[in-house]
């Protein structure tokens, strides 16, 4: 059964190049435009989103108890749409039995063939996708297609083809001859790539396909049947998914079952008990530092790999492009309204200023110079509508109001006036110095950002990295000229267990990670013990099993 293995070998061969190169690549284009996607494809995208609202998510065969469903746009919209659930136990209980069978036993090539024939159809529905994702998270329209879709599809492709390497690395079979004198024995010899079992893979409410994809296909390509467990506010994107997965499955004569949907809602969870369940062999979480520990506390004997909170930093010590360093920071300050896992918080000013293309420059100078490009950034409401996008959760206006408190008010966050209708903030700006206060080195999650006074570059870097190593961060920028600042910075950094970015000031941001390139998360700080996607994110979700017999 390698139809599927052989139509997309292509795909897999030029992936695994990628990886090795760690060059750009991808085979799904992010540009959202008819010449690639076809004329229609926006329209008919909508279209299919707007047939979702006000009804049942039929996924025929689907364990179904009860019903759920309370997702609110953060643009305004009530989505009403009751999605199959039941409890953990039926839920483990089904995944276990369709994992136990053809799934386990078939071929690396069956498996992955199948994985890739599902994101290519995730792919051609990726404008319904977009719909779905901004209308969850809160992410504006161009960036719920590109992060929702081909980039997240970019993610789980990665993950498919680390997993295939990995399950080819040893021979399916082998001849084995150790000599004895005159004569040898001679054994024959077969490995067999055997999954761990049921896997659980607890999405986020910000970046439901995104972060959830590499752990989703990287257990489904080494065997394991999965629960997909969506964050309650945006269940819509990864429902689509697992009605996308159980149909090629179908086609393709495994069980449906083999990848099931666990929604709910606020007051009948089920995150607990499935982390819990002893039949859970994986755990893929996204989500805050508290949750994540207790699910890392109570996973029992599964194998946890996490994503978790962080307070990213940008040290400024020097610049040789002012105005394109501050148009830089400006943008990642305010894209998704500092809504991702990856956004910077905290800028390290040195109190006596810095050295730039412009001249000396004050403390004061750098912090009204990035107050001015978020103005002129945002300044048209319409565009500043397609950067922010809206706010994902109510809870982040709160966090705005208190931050307020922390430091010295340099830029209001105010709402989006073309966006009457969405919950919006834009970036708020706070000054503090270091010597006289700690309301930086914790997470504040949203458009809430931090210019910290320090007495040099290389106490903002040091300060930096020892809030990496305390709270976990997962991104870490740095502006200076000299080489060797450059080099201590990276030095330093890589012991905090940090990726560094060094003098962004065109169109790479520190909150972009690229696929094939970019390993997301390091595993060696607290914002989580995985990364995406390396050899070890999936080379622990099998294991290789031997028979042997004397050779005829």
């Amino acid at each position: 059964m390698t139809r599927l293995f052989d139509r997309h070998q292509g795909t897999l061969d030029r992936a695994m190049k990628a990886l090795a190169e760690r060059d750009f690549w991808s085979p799904y284009p992010e540009v959202p435009s008819g010449k690639v996607y076809g004329e229609t494809a926006k329209a008919d995208g909508l279209a299919a989103f707007n047939a979702r609202i006000s009804t049942p998510f039929i996924l025929k065969g689907h364990p179904l108890e009860y019903t759920v469903g309370n997702e609110v746009s953060p643009y305004g919209q009530a989505l009403l749409v009751d999605y199959p659930a039941a409890s953990s136990t039926t839920l483990v209980s089904a995944s276990a039995e369709a994992g136990g069978g053809l799934w386990a036993a078939a071929t690396p090539e069956t498996r992955v063939g199948i994985c890739l024939e599902i994101l290519a159809r995730l792919n051609a529905r990726s404008f319904e996708m977009a719909n779905a994702v901004m209308h969850t998270t809160g992410q504006p329209f161009a960036m719920a297609f590109q992060a929702g879709g081909p980039h997240a599809q970019d993610r789980g492709l990665e993950a498919v083809a680390q997993a295939y390497a990995e399950m080819t690395r040893t021979p399916s079979s082998a001849i084995w001859r150790k000599p004895q004198g005159n004569s040898a024995i001679v054994m024959e010899k077969h490995w067999r790539v055997m999954p761990r079992g049921v896997s659980v893979v607890i999405g986020c409410n910000t970046f439901p396909t995104w972060n959830s994809y590499p752990g989703l296909f990287a257990s489904l390509a080494t065997g394991n049947s999965i629960i997909v467990k969506p964050h309650p506010n945006a269940i819509l994107p990864l429902a689509i998914t697992v009605e996308v997965a159980r149909t090629v499955l179908v086609e393709e004569g495994f069980p449906a079952n083999l990848v099931l949907l666990a929604a709910d809602e606020p007051g009948r969870e089920i995150t607990q008990d499935l982390v819990r369940h002893p039949s859970v062999a994986i755990i893929d979480y996204t989500g805050s530092s508290q949750f994540g520990g207790w699910v890392r506390a109570n996973a029992g004997a599964a194998q946890v790999y996490t994503e978790e909170a962080g307070v990213n930093s940008i040290v400024v010590g020097a610049t040789d492009d002012f105005a394109g360093m501050c148009a830089n920071i400006a943008f990642s300050l305010s894209l998704y309204s500092g809504q991702m896992c990856t956004a910077p918080q905290n800028i390290f000013v040195p109190r006596g200023g810095i050295r730039t293309d412009e001249g000396q420059k004050s403390f004061h100078d750098v912090a009204q110079g990035l107050v001015a490009a978020i103005d002129r950034l945002l300044s048209d409401p319409d565009r500043a509508a397609g950067i922010c996008g809206a706010i994902a959760s109510p809870a982040t206006l709160e966090r705005i109001s208190a931050a307020r408190n922390m430091g010295t008010v340099l830029r209001e966050s105010m709402p989006i006036d073309a966006a009457s209708d969405a919950r919006t903030a834009t970036p708020l700006i706070v000054a503090v110095d270091a010597a006289e206060s700690v309301a930086h080195e914790s997470e504040q999650f949203g458009p809430i950002a931090f210019v910290i006074a320090v007495d040099t570059v290389d106490d903002g870097i040091e300060r930096a990295a020892r809030i990496a190593e305390k709270a976990g961060a997962i991104t870490a920028a740095l502006y200076a000229r000299e080489d060797a600042v450059i080099e201590a910075a990276a030095d330093r950094f890589a012991r905090a267990g940090v990726n560094l970015s060094v003098n962004l000031t065109g169109g790479i941001y520190v909150n972009q990670s690229a696929a094939f390139s970019d390993f997301h998360v390091t595993g060696l700080n607290p914002a989580g013990n995985a990364s995406l996607t390396d050899a070890a994110f999936v080379a622990n979700r099998f294991r290789t099993v031997m028979w042997r017999r004397p050779a005829a």
